[in-house]
Order: C-alpha cells, then sequence, then structure tokens
C-alpha cells in the first residue's frame, strides 16, 4: 500500500521487510551492519528548496490532559509519541513499508538456533554527555517489563529472557530469548520501546533522551518546549527550537494553522481537507490509508461474549457507507483485520457485505432479539461521531437499539479499554505482529476488545518461532481467520492521515504512516 524509500545500494539488506523477506530457513538472518546510516530518512525531505538552519516550530496535537507525562514508556496518544520521538530513541524504527530499521542499533545478528541476538550499538549520547551503553539498553527494556507496571511494549518485549540477557561489553547486548524469534528486530521498533538512561525516573521535570531535541520545559495538557540537539547522531536537527501545543478540538488546531499561531497542525478532517487543498493558504498532507477505523466490542461480556452476537454486528455493517459518510471517502473499506496492504495480511478472505437477514438470524438464536447496547465515542478523533451515528441507523434495520454516549476528549482512550461493551476506536500503522503482540495477547496492556485465548496466544509463539517465512505467514494467516470469525475488532476502514502545515513548512514526509519512523518526523523538517 505505501511506496517505501529506495534501497539503497550500501545496505542492500533494507528493503521491504528488511532482511527478514528473504524466504525460508536462515536466509537474509545475518547480521544487519548499518553503522554511519545517517541523513534525511525516506521521503523526510519533501518540500523543495535547500534546507536552512534557524527558527521555531509550533505543532498542535491533540492530547491527554493533566495527566500527560514524558515517560516515554507510558506514551499512548499520538502527541506523547510525537514528544518522546523528539527527546529519545529507540534500537530501530519502523520504515514507510513498516520494515524495521536500526536507529540506535548498528547491527543485529541471530545465532543459528534464532534464540540469541547480538545487537551493537551506534554511537550515540544522552542530552547529559554520557554515551548510550549497553546497560541504558538493558535497563531500558527490564523497566519496561516490569510485572508490577503496564508499560506500552511490554507485550512486545514479552518474548525476551532480560535475566539472561548481558552487556558483552559496552557497545555490544547479547538478547536472550525465550523461543526462537524470527521477528526479532520488529520487537526492537515496539511503540513505546524508547532508551533511557540507566536509573532514570523522572520525566517530566528534567528528562534526558538521546534524540534529536532537548528538553526546555514541560506543563502538562499544554505545551512542551524542546530546542536543537547539536550533538545529535543523525545529524542537528534544522530548528531552533520545537514546542507542541495541546488542542483537543479539531477546529482549533485548524484555527490555529489559519491564524499563525502553528505552524503544524496534526489530524485535520476529510472535509477540512477538502475545503483548504490547493487554496494557497495553508498546505494539507495525505498519508493514505494509515488510521485502522473500527469498533471495538469486548468479548469477555455480555452481549459479545457470544460470538453469535459478534457476527451479527459484522453482518450489520454497511462499510462503504461509513468511509464515505464518516471519512467523506477519504480512505478504503475494510474486512474485520488489522494491517491492509500489509506483510502477512489475510487478503484471500471474502470481502465481508452487510447481510441483515443473516445478522437478525444470528441475534435470535443468541436470544438477542431487541438487542440494546451503549457504544462509546468521541470527539476525540477524526470520524468518530459520524461514524458511531451511521452504525446506530445500520443497526437499527436489523432491529438493534444502539445508543450512541460522548465521552470526553481527556479520558476516553482510558476509559475504553476496561469499560463499556462497544467503542469507537483506531490505530495507526505497525507491523500485522505488533498488532497481534500489543492488543491481542492475554498478556497485552492495550487489549481493548478483551480478546484473551491460550490457543491464541500459544499461535502467536509459534509464529514468531518459525524460521521459514511462508511457514509463519501460514500461522498468521489462521490467526487472523480466527478474528475475522469471531474477534472482537469491526474493522470497517482505512482512513487517511490529515496533516496541515504552513506554506513555510518543508521537509514533512508524505509516504509515512502515523507511528512509523518518518512521521513527526521534526528533526528533518525546517522553515523556509
Amino acid at each position: 500500500m505505501y511506496e517505501g524509500p529506495v534501497p539503497d545500494p550500501r545496505f542492500p539488506g533494507l528493503r521491504r521487510r528488511g532482511f527478514l523477506a528473504a524466504a525460508g530457513g536462515l536466509a537474509g538472518l545475518g547480521a544487519l551492519a548499518l553503522a554511519g546510516c545517517t541523513g534525511p530518512a525516506g521521503d523526510a525531505a519533501e518540500g523543495g528548496g535547500k534546507p536552512r538552519r534557524g527558527g521555531k516550530l509550533r505543532a498542535a496535537f491533540a492530547g491527554g490532559g493533566a495527566s500527560e507525562t514524558l515517560d516515554p514508556h507510558l506514551a499512548n496518544l499520538f502527541a506523547d509519541a510525537a514528544r518522546a520521538k523528539a527527546l529519545f530513541d529507540k534500537l530501530a524504527d519502523f520504515g514507510a513499508d513498516l520494515a524495521a530499521e536500526p536507529r540506535l542499533a548498528a547491527s543485529w545478528e541471530p545465532n543459528a538456533a534464532l534464540d540469541r541476538w547480538t545487537v551493537r550499538l551506534r554511537k550515540a549520547t544522552f542530552h547529559n554527555g554520557k554515551p548510550v551503553t549497553a546497560r541504558d539498553v538493558l535497563y531500558s527494556f527490564r523497566r519496561i517489563a516490569d510485572p508490577k507496571k503496564a508499560f506500552r511494549a511490554k507485550a512486545s518485549l514479552e518474548p525476551f529472557d532480560l535475566k539472561a540477557s548481558r552487556a558483552a561489553d559496552e557497545h555490544t547486548v547479547e538478547f536472550a530469548l525465550k523461543r526462537p524469534t524470527a521477528d526479532f528486530p520488529n520487537l526492537l521498533a515496539a511503540f513505546g520501546a524508547y532508551i533511557v538512561p540507566d536509573g532514570a525516573t523522572d520525566f517530566d521535570t528534567k528528562p534526558v533522551g538521546s534524540g534529536p531535541f532537548r528538553f526546555v520545559s514541560f506543563t502538562p495538557g499544554r505545551s512542551a518546549v524542546f530546542r536543537r540537539n547539536d550533538d545529535y547522531w543523525d545529524g542537528a536537527p534544522y530548528l531552533d527550537q520545537l514546542e507542541f501545543l495541546v488542542a483537543n478540538e479539531e477546529s482549533a488546531r485548524l484555527n490555529s494553522l489559519l491564524g499563525g499561531q502553528v505552524e503544524y497542525a496534526h489530524e485535520l478532517t476529510p472535509t477540512t481537507a477538502r475545503a483548504h487543498e490547493g487554496r494557497g493558504q495553508i498546505e494539507i498532507v495525505r498519508l493514505r490509508n494509515s488510521a485502522m477505523q473500527a469498533f471495538a466490542m469486548k468479548t469477555d461480556r455480555p452481549p459479545f461474549d457470544d460470538k453469535r452476537v459478534r457476527e451479527a454486528f459484522f453482518l450489520l455493517t454497511d462499510r462503504k457507507e461509513l468511509v464515505d459518510g464518516a471519512l467523506s471517502g477519504a480512505g478504503e473499506i475494510g474486512n474485520d483485520l488489522f494491517g491492509k496492504g500489509y506483510e502477512y495480511y489475510a487478503d484471500g478472505l471474502p470481502q465481508r457485505e452487510q447481510d441483515l437477514d443473516r445478522a437478525r438470524h444470528l441475534l435470535k438464536k443468541a436470544d438477542a432479539d431487541g438487542l440494546r447496547v451503549t457504544l462509546d465515542t468521541s470527539a476525540v478523533a477524526a470520524g468518530f461521531t459520524e461514524s458511531a451515528a451511521i452504525f446506530r441507523d445500520q443497526a437499527a434495520k436489523a432491529g438493534v437499539r444502539v445508543k450512541v454516549a460522548m465521552g470526553g476528549k481527556d479520558s476516553y482512550w482510558q476509559d475504553t479499554l476496561d469499560s463499556g461493551t462497544l467503542c469507537c476506536y483506531r490505530s495507526g500503522a505497525m507491523p500485522i505482529e505488533s498488532h497481534f503482540s500489543q492488543r491481542l495477547l492475554s498478556g497485552s496492556t492495550t487489549n481493548a476488545t478483551k480478546w484473551h485465548h491460550k490457543d491464541f496466544d500459544a499461535l502467536y509463539q509459534q509464529a514468531q518461532s518459525t524460521r521459514n517465512k511462508e511457514d509463519r505467514a501460514a500461522v498468521y494467516a489462521r490467526m487472523q481467520r480466527r478474528l475475522y470469525t469471531e474477534g472482537g475488532f469491526l474493522v470497517w476502514g482505512f482512513a487517511d492521515w490529515i496533516l496541515g502545515t504552513a506554506r513555510t513548512v518543508r521537509g514533512v514526509a508524505h509516504r509515512a504512516p502515523a507511528n512509523t519512523l518518518d512521521w513527526a518526523r521534526f528533526d528533518k523538517v525546517w522553515l523556509a
């Protein structure tokens, strides 16, 4: 779905899915030596003109209110992720094609059994001048994996045996794994797997990272100000300063952009894009089909603990009407699975269509005639309130009464993780295996559908331990067939991700889905 960067002849392994794309056995699983990989990544140099240094860019994002933190291991919202990316680094991150690309890691190499991987670090320093070492990496991963905490990347790091992992020397980490893991680089690139200094606990008053910007100030729910890190290993940013401003209303972000109070507005609606695209006042950037749009059904409680009710809801849905109405046509229809167009996506399954007669039949068999259910939504994300209203009317045609409940923007995401039975949901880009590990395993900390099945967990572990790519793909396909039949995510569409910038802004990536390396890559942005 996404056009990735042209492979660099110096690093022939960097293609779609990187060196893990080689089919069969251990082919392509050797060392990926990438020391010295610097400069603009992917398409981050788009925008024309010669980059110039200086100036301050103000970026408006929806935020999380007074509970916001700069702790990168707690990053959950897009605003959190963008701030974390500015201050910190990961060992790897996902390119536009969802292949893992090296960052603080200069190379990674497995043993023959795929259960021990050696990671060598590039030369990089924290903002306090201390080098990034193997001890910092192990501290960071052990902190994330703390069983008493609920850090975002915790489930993704589950395959690591961190007690048995060790620092071979200052710049070499030997990771022991609980089982063979072919997709190991994806673990390094997991959302929230940032490297922090050994022993770091204070992130809101004076955070120290190794990222392109240094901390200046932070007011939760309002503003975060950073300045250029001249010693950044990937080259100093062009901007002197970067400020993140919180504006939860899309209209507030747009008006601030139009009025010159900010130069970058994250997440605009399709209606806004149509109204301003090509008019010359601001620039509209469309990141095609970046965001999964769904309704999340909690499978551990009535009425969705009955798989017949879940299947009925799949069949209640007119996906095209939702894409046309809630997204103004700016997207593609979904098929109740995450990751359309990504590697391992089960594109051979029949496209599900609305079938009201079958839906009524299933509801009757489940003793759910005249079912009433509350659909939680919020203006926290584009299309949420519109999709809720459209689905309410679609469900009514099969005798299902849907009550739409508006939630608060500041607490919506946390509230819907545990409470309620049905909610509007979305996700940015990540590899399909990361979607499984973060959202669908029994130990996943962001398991919004409460999908807890030990046999499904076992299939994930089997896939991770399978060396041969075709065999691994077959296991992932089996998992997706299960979700397609009885899962809790009703995936109705994939939306374009829409940004707005001032006409003076250059270097914003146009092909990087949200959550990937070049998205919100403010160290490569400049002001003309």
